[in-house]
C-alpha cells in the first residue's frame, strides 16, 4: 500500500510537468515533421504524424532559394554586435551602481526598471523619425542601436546583482598590492564575472535574435532582412510554402537552443549569483 501511494505521489508530482512539456514540445515536433514532409505529404488527408516519404528539400529551399542564409547572417551580425555593446555598457553601469554611493541611486535604478514597462510600439515613430534624420533607416545599424537601447537597462540591473556578489575586499587587496581601480576591475572583477556576462549575453542574444517589430519598420531592402522578417516574407499573398516555412523556423530556432544547451551550466550559476547579489 505504501509503495502504491508513493507511486501515485510521484505521478501527481510529475503530471503538471508532463502536461506542460506536451504543450511546449508538440508544436516543435509538428514544425520538425512538417519541414521533413513533401508538399503532397503536408496537404495529405488523413494527416501524417510521421513524415513518409522523408525529405530534406525544404531545408535546401529555405536556405538557398528563399535566401535564408543571408537573413541568418544579418541576424547574427546584429545580435553579436548588440550583445557586445550591451555587456560592455552594463558592466560599467552595473559596477557604478554596485560599488559607488551617490544621491538618487535608488531612484535611478527604479527609473531604469520602469523603462522596461514602456511598450515598444510607443517608441516606434520617434525612433524612426530620429534615424531617418541621420540616414540610418534601412540599415542594420538602426536595428542594432534599438536593440542595445531596449535591452541594456534590465541587463544593467542584472549585472549589478552579479557584481554585488563579488566581495569588494578582493579589489581592496589588489589595490594594496599596487593595482589601480581599473586594473582591479579587469583582473579581479571581470574574470569572476564570467558566469554573469554569459547569462546576460545569452538573454540579450535571444531577445535580439527574435526582434521583429523594429526590423520590420526600419528595413525595406530584402538584402538587409533578419530572420524574423525573412520568415514573414516567406508567406505569400496567395499561397504559403509550409514546408520551407517550417524548415526556416527550425533553422531560426536552432541557434538559441544550441546556445542554451552549451551555456546551461553558466546560466544556472549566473542566475544564482544574480539572486544572491
Amino acid at each position: 500500500m505504501n509503495a502504491r501511494r508513493t507511486r501515485e505521489a510521484v505521478f501527481l508530482r510529475w503530471l503538471p510537468l508532463i502536461i506542460i512539456s506536451i504543450f511546449v514540445l508538440l508544436p516543435i515536433y509538428w514544425a520538425i515533421a512538417t519541414s521533413l514532409k513533401t508538399d503532397a505529404g503536408i496537404l495529405q488527408r488523413p494527416v501524417q504524424y510521421i513524415p513518409n516519404p522523408f525529405t530534406l528539400e525544404n531545408y535546401s529551399e529555405a536556405w538557398v532559394a528563399s535566401n535564408f542564409s543571408l537573413y541568418f547572417l544579418n541576424s547574427l551580425k546584429v545580435s553579436l554586435a548588440s550583445v557586445f555593446f550591451i555587456c560592455v555598457i552594463a558592466i560599467m553601469a552595473g559596477y557604478a551602481l554596485a560599488r559607488y554611493k551617490f544621491k538618487g541611486k535608488i531612484l535611478f535604478m527604479g527609473m531604469v526598471l520602469c523603462i522596461q514597462f514602456i511598450p515598444h510600439a510607443v517608441l516606434l515613430i520617434p525612433l524612426f523619425d530620429t534615424f531617418n534624420k541621420v540616414g540610418l533607416v534601412g540599415t542594420l545599424t538602426s536595428v542594432a542601436l534599438v536593440c542595445i537601447t531596449l535591452n541594456f537597462p534590465f541587463i544593467t540591473v542584472l549585472m549589478r546583482g552579479f557584481i554585488t556578489g563579488i566581495p569588494y575586499s578582493l579589489e581592496e587587496a589588489a589595490q594594496i598590492d599596487g593595482c589601480s581601480r581599473f586594473g582591479g576591475v579587469v583582473r579581479i572583477v571581470i574574470p569572476m564575472l564570467v558566469p554573469g556576462i554569459v547569462t546576460c549575453g545569452a538573454f540579450s542574444f535571444i531577445g535580439i535574435w527574435n526582434e521583429f517589430l523594429f526590423s520590420l519598420m526600419f528595413l525595406s531592402d530584402a538584402s538587409k532582412y533578419t530572420i524574423p522578417i525573412g520568415l514573414r516574407m516567406m508567406q505569400g499573398e496567395y499561397n504559403v510554402e509550409y514546408g520551407a516555412l517550417a524548415a526556416g523556423a527550425i533553422i531560426a530556432m536552432s541557434i538559441p537552443v544550441l546556445l542554451f544547451a552549451y551555456l546551461q551550466k553558466y546560466l544556472v550559476n549566473g542566475l544564482g549569483g544574480a539572486v544572491k547579489g
